[in-house]
């Protein structure tokens, strides 16, 4: 079979080809749109923190995990419509692509107006139930409700995003990604600096730059190949696809929701441990991204990489994929982790001039930072098993020791360590055994379709 290459819009078939080359290439501007995409909440914290103060940066950073859940669901929804448009496309069945793009985009607007709804209206018991300090409440209560308003963009954006990224294209989501960080970096300097709009205009930039990143993606789709490009009158609720991409990406977005709630938990002890622990722990989050974003776009890159070919039965290719990822991972992160622990004052300084918040910040990097090695083995293996189709094992394996170990161990430490240290911990110890699990299933092949058709019935 021909690769289905297609020079004008961009699409790529991962089914044939150097396998080192293509993962590279094709990760490359994966990790570019992450780190711009990231940048968009680094530049509103770095604005709010050196202009408005660490109140302000702690409001930001006690409201991240609001954000992150309710993105959860469609983070994992896109991982079900990513595996089936990555196998469509490498088998060339182009009238099934079609319905995929317009199936997803009608859930995408029913699901993201219900979660607008839900997110405004209960952000402030959310953050009550997570013993956020009473002086920042009213921050991080005006921070969310008006970056939730652009909850309908940012779904657009990833969800269409993965469907350019299954047809082999992760270079135009990262150039449009790049346009919306340019017009937030603009919108945080005239509405916190200039205009003082206060931590409101720092929400109203990323309202303003996520809505033109998203429409740059529905442009794109609306202009794909005649074959499977949006039709606005075509956008429907396919039920039959509608479940399969359930199947495959309820499981993805309930491992995504709950890791988060898990986080929720850790992130309300972090909570009662003052302001100067929030507002480190928030800058942290924001320096991990250095290490993080890296790993992050192999398993992206890998998961595609997989879908298609999986999609088309070339399962040893697909294992080669895999292992050239952990690869260049391992390769990646052993620098990144380097600069970050050796620049880590000046790193947390960016978003803070609090000696305190600095020291705290870098003390949890020590602890953190050289077991993140671990976490290329997670994303990647993880990765891997989900683009084969396999979600709900992948499920399982992260809820019971990402959530109920995570939250067991974070109690023991609490009781015996009550510090940002202490709570540092939780990530490397819960880190060992998800690894352990995941490396047992990817061993065992049960993700591999072939092997499993091929057992005889019992």
């Amino acid at each position: 079979m021909p690769a289905l290459t297609s020079t004008k819009n961009k699409t790529k078939d991962l089914t044939h080809g150097p396998i080192g080359r293509q993962l590279f290439w094709f990760s490359l501007p994966l990790f570019a749109g992450s780190l711009i995409q990231q940048l968009y909440s680094t530049v509103d914290l770095i604005f709010v923190g050196r202009v408005l103060g660490k109140d302000a940066a702690a409001a930001v950073g006690a409201s991240t995990f609001i954000i992150i859940i309710i993105l959860g669901f469609f983070i994992g929804l896109s991982v079900g419509i990513g595996v089936i448009a990555a196998r469509e496309f490498a088998r060339g069945e182009f009238e099934n692509l079609s319905r995929v793009v317009h199936c997803t985009a009608g859930l995408t607007i029913i699901f993201s107006i219900v979660f607008t709804i839900l997110g405004i209206i209960f952000a402030p018991t959310v953050l009550e139930l997570m013993n956020t300090p009473p002086e920042i409440m009213h921050w991080g209560t005006v921070y969310i409700r008006l970056f939730i308003l652009s909850l309908f963009s940012i779904v657009s954006y990833n969800v269409g995003s993965g469907i350019l990224r299954a047809l082999g294209n992760s270079l135009s989501p990262m150039i449009y990604q790049l346009i919306g960080g340019i017009a937030n970096v603009i919108g945080n300097f005239l509405f916190v600096y200039y205009w003082n709009f206060g931590i409101s205009g720092s929400a109203m930039a990323t309202v303003v730059s996520q809505t033109l990143a998203a429409g740059l993606v529905i442009y794109h789709l609306y202009n794909m190949d005649a074959r499977y490009c949006l039709r606005f009158k075509k956008i429907t609720l396919d039920l039959p696809l509608a479940r399969e991409i359930f199947r495959i990406g309820i499981p993805a977005a309930i491992q995504t929701i709950v890791i988060t709630l898990s986080n929720i938990v850790v992130q309300t002890n972090i909570n009662g441990l003052g302001v100067n622990s929030i507002a480190a722990y928030a800058a942290y989050f924001k320096v991990e991204n250095v290490i993080y974003l890296p790993i992050m776009a192999l398993g992206q890159a890998c998961s595609t990489f997989i879908s298609q070919n999986v999609g088309v039965g070339k399962i040893m290719r697909s294992k080669r994929g895999t292992a050239i990822s952990i690869y260049f991972g391992l390769a990646v992160t052993a620098v990144s982790i380097s600069l970050v622990l050796f620049f880590a004052d000046f790193a947390f300084g960016m978003f803070t001039d609090d000696a305190e918040v600095i020291a705290i910040g870098s003390s949890i990097a020590f602890v953190i930072m050289p077991f993140y090695f671990l976490y290329v083995f997670l994303e990647v293996l993880a990765s891997s098993i989900r683009g084969s189709g396999s979600t709900l094992p992948t499920m399982f394996i992260i809820l019971v020791n990402m959530c109920v170990i995570r939250i067991g161990v974070l109690k023991l430490i609490m009781y015996f360590n009550p510090t940002a240290d202490g709570v540092a911990w939780v990530y490397p110890i819960t880190w060992v055994f998800t690894v352990a699990c995941l490396y047992w299933y990817y061993r065992s092949e049960r993700w591999n379709p072939v092997k499993v058709l091929a057992k005889p019935a019992v």
